[in-house]
This record gives C-alpha cells, structure tokens and sequence, in this order.
C-alpha cells in the first residue's frame, strides 16, 4: 500500500473524540459545585463542636467530588436532549468533544470514590446521605422525573437541597432542625429560580420534549408558581435568625433580599408580554442566584467569626 493510500485510508478511520481536561472539568458542573460546597459548608459550620479542619476539608472535598459525579452522570444520560437545546449544545458530549462512555465511567468512579471517601473520613451516615444524594439527582430527577412531570425541578430540588444535610451529618453524625431548614430554604428556592429560567428558554425545552412548567400548563401558570413559592421563600429564608442561629444582621439582609425577590417575582407575574417578560424573569433567575449565595456567605461568616472567637 503506497503512502497516498495509508492517508487516505486515515482519513476515512472513524475518528475517536479526545477530550480534554477542560471537557472533563465541564462534566463536574463547576458553578452548581460551587454553591454545594457553600451550603455544606455551613452545615458543617453549625455543628455544636465543628471538626478538625482537615477532616471538614476532606469532608467538603468529598460532597464537591461527589457533587460532580452527579453532573457527569446528568450530562451522560441527558446527552440527546442537551443536543437540541442552545444553552447545552456545547456540552462536552453532544458537541463530540467526548465519548457517552468516557463521562458514564469518570461519573460513576467519582460517585464511588466521594462515598467511601466521606464515610471512612467522617460517618457512614454522613455518606449514605451523600448517595442518596447522587442516587435521586442521576436516578429519581434526570432519568425520571426530568422527562415525565412538569413538577420535575420541585420534587427533583430535593437533590440540590441535601448538602447542607450531608454536611452537618459529616460534623456530627446527625441530623439537627438547623439543617433541615437550610434544606427547606433551598427546596423553596429552586422553583422560582429554574421557572424563571424555563419561561426564557421554553422553546428549547419544547424541542427537547422537557416538560417544564411553561410547556405544559403555560407560561401564566408558571408565572403564578413562582409567585407562590416566592411568597413562602421571603419569611423563610429568615428562618435561620428566628430560631436563633444567625444573627441580628443575617435577618435584616435575609428580610431586605427576601423582599426584593418577591418584588422581582411580582414584575414577573405582572409583566406577560414581549420584551418587558424576558427582561423580569432574567432579573428574577439572576438575582436568585445572588440570594441564595448571600444568605449561605452570612451564616458561613457568622460561624467562622464565632469559631474564630471574633464574636
């Protein structure tokens, strides 16, 4: 075979996608990872008697790792659709960056590998939280509930409002009415977030065959969902200084941003039509961000200050 041959024979080879570290990166969900780390942070900072440092770190390390595992697998199983939808079209998989295989096997060794972790460094209560975590995002959301119910992002926030649990358990092997609360507040928070979201990007959706609250029953009715679960995040979210875990200053911000959101859900609700709609459930999805990383840095600072012996 002559050498034009060998080329062109290599050329017409099936190319295998290499992916690269940033692609694998990517899989992990690093702006979700983020704030997991965050609320588990403060549930371990609201242990009675925090642990020693390096075993809070690894403990964090682990809920991270094990939050990225959940990523990966979502990115795995959900590589049809995130094909067909813009905001997730330059994923690593369907962009052919990378194998469907490749992220299945780097999910599935980074759920193990955060499990055990967690258990040997801290309590295997702390680590069945932790995969029971992972099992209801992968399983219970992304394979079930994601592709058959519009109340997928209200059950399925569950998953996403665990850390703070896991993280307290990892402290103390236990669980406390502190942690529960901080898990309400996210579970709360999690539809008018995504809702705001899905009323921007319902077309994407519909193509996919996601049905999200707007596809199914309208974007009015979404519209009012939101307000709802807006009404019950305001007081909510100042839980943690009514029962006397956070301080005077965490409960003026918590009321002050609580109030802003629910204004912010009342625009959305009011404003139905053209470009005034997009623009209020922009401002409603990005300043719920903002909210809940406000309120978990408050108490996080609090704890820290207090262990530290500055207040």
């Amino acid at each position: 075979m002559s050498y034009l041959d060998d080329a062109k024979a290599t050329q017409l080879a099936p190319r295998i996608p290499v992916a690269a570290p940033s692609d694998y990166f990517r899989l992990l969900k690093p702006r979700v990872m983020s704030l997991v780390v965050l609320t588990a942070l403060a549930g371990i900072l609201l242990a009675p008697v925090p642990p020693h440092p390096f075993i809070a770190f690894t403990a964090l390390l682990a809920i991270a790792v094990g939050a990225g595992a959940s990523g990966a697998l979502n990115m795995w199983y959900d590589a049809d659709i995130d094909a067909v939808m813009t905001r997730t079209a330059t994923r690593p998989i369907p962009a052919g960056r990378m194998e469907p295989e490749s992220a299945l096997a780097f999910g599935l060794v980074l759920a193990m590998l955060s499990v055990f972790t967690l258990g040997f460094a801290t309590n295997w209560l702390a680590a069945a939280l932790l995969a029971f975590t992972i099992f209801f995002y992968v399983v219970i959301y992304t394979m079930w509930l994601k592709r058959s119910t519009p109340q997928n992002i209200v059950i399925g926030g569950a998953a996403g409002a665990l850390p703070p649990m896991v993280g307290y358990a990892a402290a103390t092997g236990d669980i406390s009415l502190a942690s529960v609360v901080l898990f309400a507040i996210i579970f709360i928070w999690t539809p008018p977030h995504f809702w705001a979201l899905a009323i921007m990007k319902h077309d994407d959706y519909g193509r996919a065959g996601v049905p999200m609250m707007p596809n199914v029953h309208g974007p009015d009715r979404t519209r009012t969902e939101i307000l709802v679960y807006s009404i019950l995040l305001a007081p909510l979210g100042a839980a943690p200084w009514l029962l006397g875990f956070a301080s005077p200053v965490y409960g003026v911000v918590s009321a002050a941003a609580g109030s802003y959101l629910l204004w912010l859900a009342v625009q959305v609700y009011r404003r139905r039509e053209g470009d005034a709609a997009r623009r209020a459930s922009l401002k409603l999805f990005l300043f719920s961000i903002s909210y809940l990383f406000l309120l978990f840095l408050i108490i996080v600072g609090e704890r820290a200050l207090h262990l530290a012996g500055v207040v």
